[in-house]
């Protein structure tokens, strides 16, 4: 197939295979599609509830990027999955015979709300739900943008299709497959839509530094005085509860791009987790999730037909997905200026790290590049002590180059503007896990609203011994004793012991990825004199 026309080649074949053709259709007639094929059950207030079978959550394992001249010396094939050129074709030809015959919704889509670096998206998916999910994920075009539309990218989705292995070059019959050079995914046997919108993601974390495009994996939001703010942190660590808030308005809630002139959105929707959700504690995801044609993943619906969002008999990791305009207290065109503050969140259950700590421009790529938070002890026997968890830049599974790259990237950011950086611990205190306690809540924000208002820039400091990082001796608002974890213990030198063996695990992170972390941090900084 020729590089420059596979984008034409897809349309015109799925065109040809396809019984009929539905492009560009609206969220409310993608839900009455869903609606009538079956494909979906429905809750009093009109949102669709969607199961994704035995694929509740990502398959990491089962994705592939194709590796050609142009990505063999470019990719991070540490953490990347290869495919030849000629299994790729293989595998599209074989998903566009099994089209024939078949309807198709067809979506015409941008990725980015920057107008100069955006992505024109287009995707094909037999099913009503999955593209109604893509429409609320991406940003949709108003009727003149859509004029001429050109794909950059092309995404096809046969979820029901069983890839070969022995055909394919895959290792299971579910296949994730990105061909980098020529901007087409292919996606099959699995019907987990969070499949889709990570796709285009790993796609835009590729291309965007050739662009001189910082790729991130963080919420953002904008303050009353125009300041925006971003915020990184893996699964509970408290990005989503943090970010939102009544004072300041929404750029987006999971992925974005820092360019020279600013931040911005590259979705016009939110995947939230819906586990736990109440209208006390995050009332905008819940009347979000409450809207008409809102797409609800593997939510148990009760005998009354209403979604218990307790319910965890299914997965975990149940989600829901709506438009950014279900969001009253958003920006609206999704960009903001260059941050003034970046947050970098963790949970750490050793409760060693301090709740809240500036960081220098050395730590700041340092602790980016660790993307560290901690797990709680499991309830396996002889599981008796937290396990740290490193997924560097935040979103490891998602970064098709190197680390490196967007070290170097996020530091050339930095040296552009006055950027305040702070480590916040949303953790343990008092003791590790089963010791301790959770780090409350009130503290946290309160810690949060007084390093956004400048109110830390001035205050004095202390260096922590081991970790080399600054923090306030007092927060206003908060007891100081939380200020000086070591404090907190009871027992002084398992403090130190537990503080020094996380040091350990950082250090031996950093030489896994391969990154000489000793002169990243700089001179001045003794995270690894301990």
């Amino acid at each position: 197939m020729k590089q420059q026309n596979l984008h034409e080649i897809v349309a015109e074949r799925v065109a040809a295979a396809a019984s009929t053709i539905r492009t560009n259709d609206v969220s409310a007639v993608l839900g009455a599609e869903a609606r009538k094929n079956g494909e979906v059950l429905e809750t009093p207030q009109g949102a669709i509830v969607a199961e994704t079978g035995k694929f509740t959550g990502r398959s990491p394992s089962d994705k592939f990027i194709v590796r050609d001249a142009k990505t063999d010396k470019t990719v991070w094939w540490d953490n990347s999955n290869a495919m030849s050129p000629e299994h790729f074709d293989l595998l599209l030809a074989d998903m566009l015979e099994a089209a024939k015959g078949r309807h198709f919704y067809q979506q015409q889509l941008f990725a980015g709300a920057d107008p100069e670096s955006r992505y024109q998206v287009e995707l094909f998916t037999p099913n009503a739900w999955h593209a109604l999910f893509i429409r609320h994920l991406m940003i949709r075009p108003n009727p003149d943008e859509l004029q001429g539309f050109a794909p950059s990218v092309t995404v096809f989705h046969l979820p029901d299709f069983e890839a070969d292995p022995a055909r394919h070059g895959t290792k299971t019959e579910t296949v994730i497959a990105l061909d980098l050079s020529r901007n087409t995914i292919l996606i099959a046997g699995t019907q987990y839509a969070g499949e889709m919108k990570k796709s285009i993601f790993s796609l835009f974390n590729y291309h965007a530094p050739e662009d001189d495009i910082l790729p991130m994996h963080c919420s953002a939001n904008l303050g009353e005085q125009g300041d925006t703010t971003l915020f990184f942190g893996l699964s509970g660590t408290g990005k989503t509860t943090l970010s939102a808030s009544p004072h300041r308005a929404l750029i987006g809630d999971d992925e974005h791009g820092w360019s020279s002139t600013g931040v911005f959105n590259l979705e016009g929707g939110c995947y939230a987790k819906a586990v736990g959700l109440r209208p006390e504690t995050e009332p905008e995801i819940y009347a979000a999730a409450m809207t008409p044609d809102s797409v609800m993943e593997n939510v148990i619906i009760d005998d009354m037909g209403h979604a218990d969002f307790d319910d965890i008999s299914k997965t975990e990791n149940t989600r829901i997905a709506y438009p950014l305009t279900a969001i009253p207290h958003r920006v609206g065109d999704s960009r903001g200026p260059a941050p003034q503050n970046i947050v970098l969140l963790t949970a750490d259950a050793f409760g060693v790290l301090p709740p809240i700590a500036r960081l220098n421009h050395e730590q700041t790529i340092y602790y980016f590049l660790a993307g560290y938070t901690a797990k709680v002890a499991g309830t396996e026997r002889g599981v008796t002590e937290p396990t740290a968890t490193f997924s560097t830049c935040f979103g490891a599974p998602f970064m098709a180059r190197h680390p490196r790259e967007y070290g170097e990237l996020l530091g050339k950011r930095l040296a552009e503007g006055e950027v305040n950086c702070w480590l916040l611990n949303t953790g343990w205190t008092g003791g590790a896990y089963g010791v301790g306690s959770r780090m409350k809540l009130r503290d946290t924000r309160q810690m949060l609203e007084e390093a956004l208002a400048g109110n830390l820039n001035d205050v004095e400091y202390r260096i922590d011994e081991i970790f080399g990082l600054e923090v306030p001796l007092a927060v206003e608002g908060v007891d100081s004793a939380v200020l000086h974890p070591e404090m907190t213990w009871a027992d002084k030198d398992a403090y130190r012991a537990a503080a020094r063996k996380l040091v350990g695990m950082f250090d031996a992170n950093m030489e896994k990825l391969g990154i000489d972390h000793a002169a990243l941090l700089g001179a001045g900084v003794n995270a690894n004199a301990a």
